[in-house]
């Protein structure tokens, strides 16, 4: 037993020598439940076999008692055997009604030592109980030994390779997924999961991936796409809005010189522009577009290599994480998933509960062929049931002996009594039969001896 154990066992046994005599039976916290019909009909089976047990004791002294009278009256040396037996009898069954009597109550209510033996051993049974169990039943090996014997993995496999059982446990994990999505409170979420993104942008630099990124795309052409897309924005831009242009590069010219020298050169510019963003537009050699793809490399460049480049880039994503706008924008992303979520899991002919079911069943046929990944399966679960019983076992054996230590000494005689006393009258009935047949042989032997 460990050293803790004990001492749980000696605290609760001053406590139960306490207030024992004041718990109503079977009543109060930690005691035993009330008698059931089955307890009642136990019992009278166990009254039954007293009455049998006491009724060969009776007859038995009966049959000493004429047979000694039939000895006195000259009946015949047969007396001498049947009296011995009788007597044996008698012996036998009164010392296996001690033996019976005993493991329940004080034979005659006499306080002879070692009786009532489960009223006042009840806590050492108890705790003798939890160190059985914990040593045989809650010990690694065993356990480990017991799940391998079963072979879990192939039985789940098996079963949830069956499609009414991958749409049960499908439903299952969808009620399941809606209850804690429902319990959780968003703000609270909300408030994680923007700390994470935002600890998460802090911790990580993103200048050098950035930079690594934009190399891949100028040197794949990626990004030539996206300056056709300016140059035809621009030119449409141009061609809709010539007249700001123009009233763009009038506005600016001095006052002294000619309106009509100003709007030509206005429109000088103008077409310039517009031949400009045209040719950049239709030619993909165009020498503005090496300049972008020269610009673009020598930044890739410098977000990789560049320290005022880089430190420019961590203020700018320090600044843009920490507007309020961005950050309401972390925490609503919550909201708009969970609500895509829960609707997910409510409809059946969702592509979420589709693809649940198919990983479902398919996990169950390769647990069914896979050998290796049921050897997997098996090991995490043996693995886990050990940690638990190997963790918890002195909470576990504690929680067996402080609950016998809890129970009523007396309600619990009783109810040990109903379950095993029919058995034990048995003994009575075994002791009183066998006890007649040893003496008879006894007496036998001992005349055939003595002449």
């Amino acid at each position: 037993m460990h050293e803790g154990q004990r001492d749980r066992v000696e605290r609760m046994n001053r406590t139960t020598a306490g207030d024992t005599a004041h718990r109503p039976p079977g009543g109060g916290p930690g005691g035993l439940i009330a008698d059931t019909p089955l307890d009642q009909e136990r019992r009278r089976g166990v009254r039954r076999m007293k009455t049998l047990a006491t009724g060969m004791l009776l007859a038995v002294a009966l049959v000493y008692t004429l047979a000694k009278w039939a000895a006195s009256s000259g009946a015949g040396g047969w007396t001498g055997y049947v009296a011995a037996a009788a007597e044996a009898g008698m012996v036998g069954a009164l010392a296996d009604w001690f033996a019976v009597t005993a493991l329940f109550r004080r034979p005659m209510g006499l306080p002879i030592p070692h009786t009532a033996i489960i009223p006042t051993k009840k806590d050492q049974f108890g705790s003798a109980l939890g160190e059985f169990v914990g040593e045989n039943f809650l010990s690694g090996d065993v356990v480990r030994m017991r799940l391998r014997s079963v072979g879990i993995a192939e039985r789940l496999g098996t079963w949830l390779a069956e499609p009414p059982h991958a749409d049960r446990v499908t439903d299952e994990l969808a009620t399941a997924l809606r209850g804690a999505l429902t319990v959780l409170r968003d703000s609270d979420v909300q408030a994680v999961v923007g700390e994470a993104i935002t600890r998460r942008a802090d911790a990580q630099e993103i200048a050098p991936g950035l930079g690594k990124l934009l190399a891949h795309i100028v040197a794949d052409g990626g990004h030539h796409r996206a300056v056709d897309l300016v140059c035809l924005r621009a030119h449409d831009w141009l061609v809709e809005h010539n007249e700001s242009v123009m009233d763009a590069v009038t506005g600016g010219a001095p006052g002294w010189t000619p309106r009509f020298v100003d709007r030509k050169v206005g429109e000088r510019v103008y077409r310039e522009l517009l031949r400009f963003v045209s040719e950049m537009r239709d030619m993909p050699a165009h020498p503005a577009r090496g300049a972008v793809d020269r610009f673009l490399t020598d930044f890739a460049e410098d977000l990789q290599t560049h320290t005022d480049t880089r430190a420019r880039v961590e203020r700018l994503k320090r600044e843009v994480l920490g507007r309020a706008e961005v950050q309401d924008l972390i925490a609503s992303t919550w909201a708009s998933v969970r609500s895509m979520i829960v609707a997910a899991a409510e409809d059946e002919r969702s592509e979420l509960r589709r693809r649940a079911r198919t990983a479902i069943l398919s996990l169950g046929t390769r647990m069914m062929t896979d050998t290796r990944l049921r050897g997997k399966v098996d090991g995490w679960l043996e693995d886990a049931a050990v940690y638990v019983v190997t963790t918890y076992r002195d909470e576990i054996t504690s929680l067996i002996t402080e609950t016998v230590a809890g129970w009523d000494a007396e309600h619990t005689s009783r109810k040990i009594e109903a379950h095993i006393g029919r058995d034990l009258q048995f003994i009575r009935i075994n002791g009183t039969v066998v006890g007649a047949l040893a003496g008879l042989v006894i007496y036998t032997l001992s005349r055939a001896l003595g002449g």
